[in-house]
Order: C-alpha cells, then sequence, then structure tokens
C-alpha cells in the first residue's frame, strides 16, 4: 500500500507512523531527514526488534523501489506497512522554504 507526502507528514507530526530509511548506510550518512530511522534493506531481517508492531511503518528510499521490497518483506512478519511513492527525493523537494519551517515545528520530538 502506498501513502503520500501530505499524508506521512500528517502521521509524523501526530508520532502515528514510525518513517524508516531503507537506504545503504553510506547513502545515508551522504544526506537524510532527521525524522527517519536508518534500517538499510540488507539489514531489515535482523533488525525487526527495533520497530513497533504496534505503530505502521512507512519505508523510504530515493525514488520506491527498494521501498515496495521492504514493505513487501514487512508485511510478511506481520508489520503493518505503506511506502512512500514520491520516494525520499520527492520529499526532499517538497520540504522546502516554509514548508519545511512549518512541519519541524509541528513535529513533537523538535
Amino acid at each position: 500500500m502506498k501513502i503520500r507526502i501530505p499524508e506521512l507528514l500528517e502521521l509524523l507530526k501526530k508520532e502515528q507512523v514510525q518513517f524508516i530509511d531503507i537506504r545503504f548506510r553510506e547513502e545515508y550518512q551522504a544526506w537524510h531527514f532527521g525524522f527517519a530511522k536508518n534500517i538499510p534493506l540488507n539489514e531489515l531481517p535482523n533488525r525487526l526488534n527495533e520497530l513497533d508492531r504496534a505503530k505502521p511503518v512507512v519505508t523510504a528510499c530515493p525514488h520506491y523501489d527498494r521501498s515496495i521490497i521492504a514493505r513487501l518483506f514487512l508485511v510478511s512478519r506481520g508489520f503493518e506497512a505503506r511506502y512512500l511513492v514520491e520516494g525520499l527525493l520527492g520529499l526532499a523537494d517538497h520540504l522546502r522554504g516554509d514548508v519545511a519551517r512549518d512541519f519541524v515545528t509541528a513535529l513533537p520530538y523538535k
């Protein structure tokens, strides 16, 4: 199941979702969002204990290809999971100027 940026941002503001950046560690270190947890796709099977089964998970990568794989894996393990259809690049494009300021200001865990 997909999720779009506006819905993701609302769920993050309400702390109703876990946002997982599934890129490799090197990609994450190059640039990332502070409100996303990095669990690389190849490490996901061994790091499921870091996720809360009671809270939905949204997976993301630069576009959406790897995040679809991560979502399918999580669903097969009993998680409620969605993938960010616009990807991290779309999210970066969306979070500019006032939109970024307003979103970060609204986060409960600034």
